[in-house]
């Protein structure tokens, strides 16, 4: 039982929940060898007591863990403790392409067709390794945040037979191809049906084929034609459309044949998307007998003895060849079995049948053409064409290696020495190599790094030496020699060092994981290498299968592949995110981060205002594009940091100081800024920020009174003359500082 907080694998610390399926958990975790989060994969009790089920999920998760792909989530580790049976693999931050539909109700085809290239490349990847993943859904294709499409689950599916699935089974028949359904054979193909399944969900929102039960949906997979997303959709391009047929096709063979072929026409619906280049080959048209005519054997013959008679002869040759390989590709030699052993032998006795009876047929059929097609003449002409371009590329062999081993570096293939000129080398400083052996491999390092030398190191293993004490050195002591010169020390593994594994050839997370788990450090350096896959491992020291002592480093050097092989930075400004991706796509590169920034340009709102790299920049395949998407501009704002002074003469001449009065601060946008009543002036400094237009007033509201007064008439009498009042307002107009 796993809980949270609990430690597996001696290094994996449980952190939360995180997902849940038809046959396991998935926990965010902690790897606190690497100081890394992942995300560990348990499979369920019920499943666990399934030895034949564990048997076929532990071989399937290790071949799983040795794929890696930037569109795959990636398998690190895999392990069993105490009955609990896990998968650590890459955690991806995002949600499902199935949550990501749902969402958007259904995909733009930019976008649809984006995606389908990024899972086909991940898929490709699984291919080319010989694991089939057989459960490629929506559920299965996760988005990153960052944009990434990444394919998880491999191994799983294939393990699974027909007595694990239970819950998830509807969610899958949905995706499932009619040989699946049928419970016969699959193989690559059956992924491409998945993906054309996904491929039209993602451009409609809604999947080809449903019904009430798994087996009714199962049956129209078998039987019924795909429908047309156009149908649904109009505005979906021809091309697309037909990419989508030809990989649901009833018939594997009709299919694409692998997914490179799938990943060229996906490639090419997003620049020409209206175009018919989308061709569906029947092979049993394409394989079927043809006959040919007296008239059309005896011009043949007649052109054979002609000056052109070896060309057509061979020809014609090659066409019989053909044809011979049609048939014998008839009867598929290599299958997958999905089913329980009893189905396997079945399927197999069922299989040789079929072979021993074309293979009957096959034989009688290259009799008769044997007949027909030989001609004594074409074969002398041919076998003699053979031995002389063997000849010939035995001469370019030799002189390849010869050349390799400098036997022909003569004067002869030199330029003349009297006009090249010879390059001026830099006299290097020389220093005295010092005593190292019976000292600490650590202490030597920094002396020798000191001295201007660079150290190599090699282990081997030593009863007479500790652990680390250097044996030998390929310089003696007392020796100048010049600065940058390699010395090569072997130090002593102990009696019990650890052996290095080999790691030359593997994917840099590959290697790093690889030497991690035996215990060395990992240091890196990169170089070009023409022949060895960009991001893989070309070299390593120590070399592989030598001792050396647990936490020594190990240093990797990983290809960058070819100088030439870098791709031009296309030009995605103005462009919306998703068809920046495409271009970008579609150029050899990723999308990285995408974020939203201001920008003054009102016209590039929600398009591209910037690109991580500039264009026509040359830069390494698949590298990762940042770009930030406009907001629009960025609003200018004010502020007011002043006092505010009481009404003047000129404003209101009977204004009376000590007259209680309401001051509201007013933009001219309609926002208030102020408001308080007083009547004691100045009003001290006000402080408001962030207003956002320049411009606005100060409105004074009040009521000015006059007294009751007396005064004497002419007569002598006195008369009272009442006090008045009246409401004032004044507006003062105020111009706003920006800030």
């Amino acid at each position: 039982m796993v809980k949270i907080g609990m430690i597996i694998g001696d290094r994996y610390e449980i952190l939360e929940k995180i997902g849940t399926g038809g046959m396991s958990d998935v926990y965010k975790a902690k790897d606190h060898k690497l100081n890394r989060l992942v995300a560990v994969k348990v499979l369920k009790q019920e499943f666990s007591e399934n030895a034949n089920f564990v048997s076929k999920f532990r071989i399937e998760a290790q071949a799983a863990a040795g794929l890696m792909h930037p569109n795959i989530v990636n398998v690190y580790d895999v392990g069993e403790e105490n009955g609990i049976y896990f998968i650590v693999m890459e955690l991806v931050e995002g949600i499902t392409l199935k949550k990501y539909i749902e969402k958007k109700a259904r995909l733009s085809v930019k976008e649809a067709v984006s995606i389908a290239i990024q899972v086909s490349m991940g898929i490709e990847a699984a291919h080319n390794n010989h694991i089939i993943h057989r459960d490629i859904k929506p559920q299965n294709i996760i988005i990153s945040k960052e944009g990434k499409v990444k394919v998880t689950d491999f191994g799983i599916a294939k393990a699974a037979t027909s007595n694990t699935i239970t819950s998830n089974v509807m969610g899958s028949v949905h995706y499932t191809s009619p040989e699946q359904a049928r419970g016969g054979y699959s193989d690559e193909k059956s992924d491409i049906y998945s993906l054309g399944v996904t491929m039209f969900e993602m451009l409609t929102g809604r999947v080809p084929f449903n019904g009430e039960t798994t087996v009714a949906i199962a049956i129209k997979h078998i039987q019924e034609e795909m429908p047309s997303p156009r149908d649904y959709i109009s505005e979906i391009p021809n091309s697309v459309e037909q990419i989508v047929f030809k990989c649901c096709q009833k018939s594997p063979d009709r299919r694409y044949q692998s997914m490179g072929e799938l990943i060229v026409d996906l490639k090419r619906s997003l620049m020409t998307p209206d175009e018919d280049f989308v061709k569906v080959i029947d092979p049993d048209e394409d394989g079927s007998t043809k006959m040919i005519t007296d008239s059309d054997m005896e011009r043949i013959k007649n052109r054979s003895k002609g000056r052109d008679s070896m060309e057509e002869a061979m020809h014609l040759r090659r066409e019989a060849d053909v044809k011979k390989s049609v048939k014998k590709q008839y009867v598929p030699k290599k299958y997958i079995a999905v089913e329980e052993e009893e189905e396997d032998e079945e399927d197999e006795e069922e299989e040789e049948s079929y072979e021993s009876e074309y293979e009957y047929y096959e034989d009688d059929d290259e009799d008769e053409e044997e007949e027909d097609d030989y001609d004594p003449k074409v074969e002398r002409f041919t076998t003699a064409l053979a031995v002389i371009a063997a000849i010939l590329v035995g001469c370019v062999v030799l002189f390849l290696v010869g050349r390799a081993l400098g036997l022909f570096d003569s004067d002869i293939l030199k330029p003349d020495k009297e006009t090249q000129e010879e390059p001026v080398e830099e006299e290097k400083e020389q220093v005295e190599m010092v005593e190292v052996v019976g000292k600490d491999i650590d202490d030597v390092k920094v002396t020798l790094l000191n001295l201007g030398l660079t150290p190599e190191i090699e282990y081997e293993e030593s009863t007479e030496y500790d652990q680390g004490t250097v044996m030998k050195a390929s310089v003696n002591p007392g020796t100048m020699v010049d600065e940058g010169t390699n010395v090569i020390l072997t130090v002593s593994a102990g009696s019990e060092g650890v052996k290095v594994p080999n790691v030359v050839g593997m994917s840099e997370a590959e290697a790093a994981a690889t030497l991690t788990k035996s215990g060395f450090v990992v240091n890196k350096t990169e170089d070009h290498d023409p022949y060895i896959k960009a991001g893989n491992i070309v070299t390593q020291t120590p070399q592989a299968d030598s001792k050396a002592p647990a936490g020594t480093a190990v240093t990797i050097r990983i290809s960058l592949g070819p100088e030439e092989s870098k791709v031009r930075v296309p030009d995605i400004m103005g462009k919306d995110e998703q068809e920046a991706m495409a271009i970008l796509v579609e150029a050899g590169l990723q999308m990285g981060v995408v974020s939203e920034v201001n920008h003054e340009d009102p016209a590039l709102s929600g398009l591209v205002c910037y690109q991580s790299y500039s264009v026509g920049s040359y830069v390494e395949e698949g590298t990762l594009v940042d770009v930030s998407i406009s907001v629009g501009p960025a609003q200018a704002s004010y502020k007011f940091t002043d006092a505010i002074s009481a009404p003047t003469p000129e404003e209101d001449p009977n204004y009376k100081s000590g007259t209680l009065v309401t001051v509201t601060l007013m933009a001219d946008d309609g926002t208030q800024l102020l408001s308080t009543q007083t009547n004691s002036f100045p009003i001290q400094q006000q402080n408001i920020m962030g207003i956002k237009c320049n411009t606005g007033y100060i409105l004074y509201q009040y009521v000015n009174v006059t007294d009751a007064t007396t005064v004497t008439n002419e007569d002598g009498s006195v008369s009272t003359i009442e006090g008045t009042s009246e409401g004032k307002e004044i507006r003062r107009p105020v111009q706003f500082a920006a800030e």
